[in-house]
């Protein structure tokens, strides 16, 4: 596992949002009393969960996870702005309708509004989970030594832990889910993840993470399955098109405009499509595919992104995309 300081309202994930002109006004919050907390959302259904947890607990991997399923997340977010944010998302024609939010001690003075915050959304019979992620003292110490990153509420490591968990303690107490990463690895609680909250979204369905990656820096661990988009040319040789990612429209119409590029895409996706009902019914709810090429930032990156919009369409499949090397540099 591995820790992370950020900023506040890191945002993953965000689809375009459709709302009326009546949507968030200047000050933040939406329609706000004079106690600054909005008055419930209306009648969109939200399914949503709050992170929290000790720092160094693997709540970033918890992001990433929820990300991949298809989750809008807000990592960092003030505590104050929960209640605006979980209207905003409950109007009427957002397009939003799973959110996962981050709230920990780097919010500092703001984090000790996040009870009152919570106070609301049960007062006002908004359904939601708390997922609480810890660790022992030992191996939260041995992944700040690893990162070389100050702890947020001390300069002395072993201080800081113990001052956020007395701080903690009571979110932990009023926790749906608390998971102990002591010993996981961020694989592993990926898994307990999809095992315990991400449970339900998976009734029947396979999900398929679908992963970019450059030959040169060694095969994807997670991978189940793994194809080689080295047959195809290589942009890199074109020097327009070598400073550029397949994420660009010219690398990625490069890529795609070849009658071989749409069969392998075709062939991978009829396979995958042949698969996933029995890898449910083996009990195998999630399968990492991941596509190559030379640096993982051609290629591979442009037909990734193409087979996740074919996939996507498939009821039986929830996809997730992560391109893994393509912000490397040479």
């Amino acid at each position: 596992m591995t820790t992370r300081d950020d900023t506040h309202g890191e945002i993953h994930g965000a689809p375009d949002l459709e709302v009326s002109d009546a949507g968030l006004p200047e000050s933040g919050l939406l329609n706000a009393g004079e106690d600054g907390i909005p008055p419930e959302p209306g009648g969109k259904k939200l399914r949503l969960t709050v992170i929290t947890g000790l720092s160094g607990a693997g709540k970033s991997e918890a992001v990433a996870t929820f990300e991949d399923m298809g989750y809008f997340c807000i990592d960092n977010l003030p505590p104050q702005m929960l209640p605006g944010v979980v209207r905003l998302f409950g109007l009427e024609g957002s397009r939003v309708d799973q959110v996962a939010l981050v709230f920990d001690v780097r919010g500092r003075s703001h984090f000790d509004e996040l009870g009152r915050a919570l106070d609301y959304l049960r007062e006002s019979a908004i359904d939601f989970r708390l997922l609480y992620l810890e660790a022992e003292d030992e191996a939260l110490v041995t992944r700040y030594q690893a990162t070389r990153r100050p702890h947020p509420l001390s300069t002395s490591l072993v201080e800081g832990i113990v001052r956020e968990r007395r701080l903690l303690a009571g979110l932990r107490s009023r926790a749906d889910v608390i998971i102990d990463t002591s010993t996981l690895s961020p694989k592993e609680l990926r898994r307990r993840l999809e095992e315990t909250l991400l449970a339900d979204r998976l009734s029947g369905q396979l999900f398929l993470s679908l992963v970019s990656f450059g030959y040169r820096y060694g095969l994807p661990d997670e991978a189940d399955m793994v194809f080689d988009a080295r047959f195809l040319p290589n942009p890199y040789w074109v020097a327009e098109l070598r400073p550029h990612s397949g994420l660009d429209a010219r690398v990625r119409d490069y890529v795609l405009n070849r009658p071989e590029a749409q069969e392998f895409l075709e062939r991978v996706s009829t396979l995958v499509r042949f698969l996933a009902p029995r890898f449910v019914a083996e009990q195998k709810r999630r399968v990492v595919l991941a596509l190559g090429c030379t640096g993982g930032r051609h290629r591979s990156v442009a037909l990734t992104n193409e087979m996740a919009g074919r996939l996507r369409e498939d009821p039986g499949l929830v996809v997730g995309i992560r391109h893994r090397d393509v912000e490397r540099t040479e």
